[in-house]
């Protein structure tokens, strides 16, 4: 057991001092997912700061089994029952719709979730497209997760549905703030 608290230990002195040495403190956003009216999809999206680009994290359960569409809308509001309000695909560029790995794309074109046979999708990867700062932010913009997958070609959503989940991209503290 001791062994276990020394290794544990070693790994957070690690962690902090890849932190430190990384300069300025990171910039973390953070997304928590709410079913729409009638689905059960929930979970988090974390967006983290690196030198030229960004990461993307996230965690759902409630999914139905299969691929769902994936998204950043452009208007930062949960409140209409079916997810409406959060608007289209957030486009500052005015690009046509792709996958996130396509040369032209909607910023907020981040791809498919890929849900297992328990309704769980863990995704990441890291973008190279999408600002945290600046004119072209995110920030206060919405995540959308869609009922089907996204094709990358029908313009403009990728032919990805209904809406099941939406959340509000927020900084982390605003977040630890409206949860206490």
């Amino acid at each position: 057991m001791k062994n276990f608290y020394r290794s544990a230990a070693a790994a957070a002195i690690l962690l902090v001092g890849a932190e430190v040495s990384q300069g300025a403190e990171t910039l973390k956003y953070i997304c928590q997912l709410k079913p729409t009216t009638g689905n059960q999809a929930h979970g988090f999206v974390k967006f983290i700061q690196r030198k030229h680009s960004v990461t993307i994290r996230a965690h759902v359960e409630g999914l139905p089994p299969g691929k769902h569409g994936f998204h950043i809308h452009e208007c930062g509001d949960c409140s209409a029952p079916d997810g409406m309000s959060a608007k289209g695909h957030f486009n500052p560029g005015r690009h046509h719709h792709g996958g996130p790995s396509a040369a032209e794309r909607h910023a907020g074109d981040l791809g498919n979730l890929n849900a297992n046979a328990q309704g769980v999708a863990d995704y990441e990867r890291t973008d190279s497209v999408i600002h945290m700062t600046g004119s072209d932010s995110f920030l206060g913009k919405a995540v959308i997760v869609h009922e089907k997958v996204d094709d990358y070609k029908t313009q403009p959503t990728g032919n990805a549905g209904a809406r099941i989940a939406c959340g509000v991209i927020q900084t982390k503290e605003d977040f630890q703030k409206e949860k206490q």
